[in-house]
């Protein structure tokens, strides 16, 4: 494995350790000032400030842990994916969703990454919005 790589892989596996231990300023240490958000449905949001409202709603939206985490890196550290999967609570309705009321789910989730100097520049997350809909709607 090369030193690039395992920077990568480092970065990565520091972010997701920061979301499981609900620390979004150690998230946002992890990306580069030049960051976008590519969510499963919507619009990208660009830069830290825009992340950093997304993760204040999500946080008390939804209560989620990520396990079963493999993390993978590109020989020269520019990109890297994370599979997982989300184990959730729903805590609050999110506008245009099924009501909340402590709903849980399980979700098969994914991160695609680009890095420079060692912080993220992007992270795409992919989920089935379905499947989810689904499980906190039985």
């Amino acid at each position: 494995m090369t030193t690039a790589q395992q920077t990568a892989r480092a970065t990565i596996q520091a972010y997701y350790d920061a979301f499981n231990a609900g620390d979004t300023d150690a998230m946002g240490d992890c990306l580069h000032e030049d960051f976008v958000h590519h969510v499963n449905e919507g619009d990208a949001r660009m830069g830290k400030a825009a992340f950093a409202e997304f993760c204040a709603h999500m946080s008390e939206t939804y209560k989620e842990r990520l396990t079963d985490m493999v993390v993978y890196g590109s020989d020269d550290g520019t990109r890297g994916a994370a599979e997982f999967v989300v184990n959730g609570t729903y805590l609050k309705t999110d506008p245009g969703l099924p009501e909340a009321h402590g709903q849980t789910y399980v979700l098969p989730a994914g991160g695609f990454f680009s890095l420079k100097d060692g912080k993220i520049t992007r992270v795409t997350t992919y989920y089935n919005l379905q499947d989810w809909i689904r499980q906190v709607s039985a």
